[in-house]
């Protein structure tokens, strides 16, 4: 058995399954090269077959990155493989990630198929994606759900007909640690040809197990795990990368395999998923939560000081915390802002790009002192935003006093037009919502305001995110801003860009059956 646990990130396929998570082309890109720097083994770009879109997000990750796989997700149908193939052709390494439903509920009431026509489908599929590529892995949904009899009749079959990496995903969250670690360690000993293949799980987070199911798979001998930053997925989440990993690393005593990651980029790779998708982390949440490392007891405080190993497991600095936090300032030139973006795994495209975002930085300068890490995600952020869309704030004007109904005056560019309207709210915010659905008529509804601090003091950027819902597809808009009120109004208005974009992407899991 490898000591190697190979990490498949699903953050860019999975992840932007979570509502309103969707990432446009250039953001995938810029995760993806986060992934890569932190040495990530496989990289799912998404699921090329879902819309155009989605194709030219993964075909644009497999040119961009070199060092690590890249995969496309397809049904077990013709198109669905040949769509994936395309897509991570231009990849150094490619895989094709095929999938059906082998449980009784999937087959009997989604696929309408009965397990001979799944089992062969299955075969099919995988026999059809070594046509292009030798790195094939498939995945029998729901598995977790499924007789075990059927999925060791299943796996043979596809390891037979040339699957490198078969994968148990817990597609429900319905498992519990003993019993998934089991059906690991029978699946291994019953299948006949399991040494042929790298057994690999992908657990929800429904029941709040899925990094407990995933580890429970690893001491069975599962030797890949699919999971996502911050936990990021569909409904409750997927198994978090960061806990995973160090869950492996710090203890080794009972782990006997570890990974290749680089340790020191998870904060960083954190940071930059919750800017882009606007989720914001928790600030419990282990490992990248702000109080992860933090010590308010006074006995926990006396503890560190004394000999940090009383109170902490891991050091802060291995998994990204200490580095480079106050970078720059007002008086830091071109090349000291170009440098710290390369760091940060930020790219542009050309010296436009730069200057622009360059000069975004400068009157970020003019109202904080310090620029952290953090504002520069969020700048680059924002400069993404700035230049989609057809909908452009122009100018927001917020009158607020005491005893007094907040009333706003908003200017935006619709398609090159300048509208201006004026409305009154329950508060600022609320005033500068209405004043431009004034203007757009969107008929959304608004399900979610969130507002975040990027970074600590005063002079903080405010970071807002907002949900918007219409006819059945939810949205997240992003904006940021050391005025809470245009970050508000910047969200909103980047909703709305994303609402009427055409394109919407399809479900993964959803389609005709197969």
């Amino acid at each position: 058995m490898s000591d190697t646990l190979f990490i498949f990130d699903t953050t860019l396929r999975d992840g932007e399954q979570s509502p309103g998570a969707s990432m446009n082309r250039d953001e995938k890109v810029r995760i993806a090269r986060v992934l890569e720097r932190m040495r990530v083994d496989i990289i799912e770009a998404g699921f090329p077959a879902a819309s155009p879109g989605d194709f030219e997000s993964v075909q644009a990750v497999a040119a961009a990155v070199r060092d690590s796989i890249v995969c496309g997700l397809a049904r077990a149908t013709e198109n669905d493989i040949d769509r994936a193939a395309e897509a991570v052709a231009p990849a150094a390494r490619g895989r094709i990630h095929t999938f059906i439903a082998t449980s009784p509920i999937h087959m009997r009431e989604k696929l309408r198929m009965s397990p001979d026509e799944v089992l062969e489908r299955a075969v099919w599929a995988v026999r059809r994606a070594r046509g292009y590529t030798d790195d094939v892995e498939f995945s029998p949904e729901d598995a977790g759900r499924s007789d075990t009899d059927f999925l060791c009749r299943v796996l043979e079959k596809v390891i037979d007909a040339g699957a490198r990496t078969v994968n148990i995903p817990d597609t429900v969250g319905y498992n519990v640690p003993e019993q998934f670690g089991a059906l690991i360690a029978t699946l291994r000993e019953r299948v006949p040809n399991s040494d042929k293949a790298v057994f690999s799980v992908h657990c929800h987070n429904d029941l709040g197990l899925a990094v407990a199911n995933s580890l429970a798979a690893v001491s069975a001998g599962a030797r890949q795990v699919e999971c996502t930053i911050n936990g990021l997925g569909e409904r409750a989440g997927n198994a978090a990368l960061e806990e995973v990993v160090m869950a492996v690393r710090t203890r080794r005593d009972q782990f006997d395999c570890d990974t290749r990651i680089d340790t020191t980029q998870i904060v960083p790779a954190s940071r930059l998923v919750s800017n882009i998708t606007g989720f914001p982390v928790q600030p419990n949440k282990a490992i990248v939560g702000a109080n992860a490392f933090a010590h308010e007891s006074g006995i926990h405080q006396d503890g560190v000081i004394k000999k940090r190993e009383t109170y902490e497991i891991m050091r802060a600095e291995d998994v990204g915390w200490s580095a480079n936090r106050i970078v720059l300032g007002k008086h830091s030139g071109r090349n000291a802002f170009r440098q710290r973006l390369l760091e940060l795994g930020i790219e542009f495209d050309s010296e436009e790009d730069i200057n622009s975002a360059f000069s975004r930085f400068k009157d970020l300068a003019d109202k904080k002192h310090e620029i952290f890490d953090e504002d520069l995600q969020a700048l680059v952020t924002e400069e993404g935003l700035a230049q989609g869309g057809h909908i452009h704030l122009v100018a927001l004007g917020v009158c607020s006093q005491t005893g007094e109904i907040p009333e706003a005056r908003i200017v935006l560019n619709e398609n090159g037009e300048e509208r201006e309207a004026r409305a009154a709210g329950s508060g600022p915010v609320d005033a500068a919502f209405r004043a431009i659905e004034e203007i757009i008529e969107s008929g959304a509804i608004l399900e979610l305001y969130s507002v975040n601090n990027i970074t600590s003091g005063t002079d903080s950027q405010g970071e807002v995110t907002v949900r918007l819902e219409r006819g059945g597809r939810i949205v997240n808009g992003h904006g940021a801003d050391t005025d809470i009120v245009i970050a508000s109004a910047k969200a909103y208005v980047n909703a709305l860009n994303k609402l009427v974009a055409p394109g919407r992407r399809e479900h993964p899991q959803q389609g005709q059956p197969i």
